[in-house]
């Protein structure tokens, strides 16, 4: 049985949401009848209403004092250990659950990542490694928010877990570019430099050389890696424009006949793309280089992407994540 840990106190929306999603997960499993338990963490009044639910046979409820607010600082929470988001953390770190899944903060879900539920060896810095959607089907971006600042041997720990990761998700042979300024080897800072040199050495053929911000959804490579600040940038940056697309085509189609006509036929593929580029599609992401699967949901995730979220938790169990990459980070030592 695989057993999923969800924070019903993380997010935005939580715990009304956060609680929809799981129970549209449980229905599913319900449906499948796959082998699947949910152990729900939140306060007695965010719980109450699931006691005795008709899908109660597949999660159970853990009841805990205290959650984190979305603006707590790293430090605070690390102190608050009657937390739902520590609870969860601790669970994972006692082998009692098989993954954990949160859409709290950012900085305080990574610091119990690191500091209860521990890192693999050989990584210094764990790191949020995004699917985005390309050309070539898809982009995994590393790190997309977890480190600010990073220094050049942090880029190539990130670069073997998103190798691995790649792999995992189904790419054979995965490329790596460092994102940057330009695409010639003398861009960017002293960091991007030395970072460059090292992915060489490191990677051989595999490193592409540098790739720029338009390459992520053109799938000039299979994965790009970057710091946390430029990559969180980039993924805010791709979620707008999203947005922006869909909301031109509606606004067009509702314009005229003629908008209305070119919805209608081409309504198939608007849906298509409207699917592949709206980020609840992919739900969450892994912090690679912890030692379990944690997985990160967007702070503003509704019950559609928590429900997401808890698939991408149990693919990576089901595909023995962190097995491979300890095998990866071995390989690379």
């Amino acid at each position: 049985m695989i057993r999923v840990a969800l924070d019903v106190m993380g997010g935005d929306k939580a715990p009304e949401e956060i609680k929809a999603g799981a129970l549209m997960f449980a229905e599913e499993l319900k449906k499948a009848k796959k082998n699947i338990h949910l152990i729900l963490i939140g306060t007695e009044s965010a719980l109450s209403d699931l006691r005795n639910h008709r899908l109660s046979d597949y999660f159970t409820l853990e009841i805990v004092r205290d959650y984190l607010p979305m603006d707590i600082k790293p430090t605070e929470a690390l102190r608050r250990k009657e937390s739902s988001m520590y609870i969860g953390a601790q669970l994972l770190k006692e082998h009692k659950v098989d993954a954990f899944v949160s859409a709290g903060n950012t900085g305080a879900l990574l610091a119990y990542a690191t500091l209860v539920v521990g890192r693999l060896s050989g990584i210094d810095r764990p790191a949020l490694a995004v699917p985005i959607p390309s050309l070539n089907g898809f982009t995994v971006l590393i790190d997309g928010g977890a480190n600010a600042e990073v220094r050049p041997d942090y880029l190539v720990q990130f670069a073997a877990m998103g190798v691995e990761y790649a792999r995992t998700l189904g790419k054979s042979s995965p490329k790596v570019g460092l994102l940057n300024v330009g695409t010639e080897e003398n861009k960017g800072t002293d960091m991007h430099k030395l970072a460059y040199q090292m992915l060489r050495e490191k990677l051989g053929p595999a490193f592409h050389g540098n790739v720029e911000g338009n390459d992520i959804n053109l799938g000039t490579v299979d994965v790009v890696v970057t710091d946390g600040f430029t990559g969180n940038v980039a993924l805010k940056t791709m979620e707008g424009v999203a947005k922006l697309i869909s909301h031109t085509i509606k606004s067009e189609a509702k314009k005229g006949i003629d908008g209305l006509i070119g919805a209608l036929l081409f309504s198939r593929v608007l849906k298509k793309l409207k699917q592949k580029l709206d980020p609840r599609t992919y739900g969450g992401t892994f912090f690679l280089g912890v030692d379990g699967i944690v997985v990160k949901a967007h702070g503003n995730s509704d019950r559609v992407a928590i429900k997401n979220a808890l698939k991408v938790a149990v693919q990576g169990v089901e595909k023995d994540l962190i097995k491979n990459l300890e095998a990866q980070l071995e390989r690379w030592k």
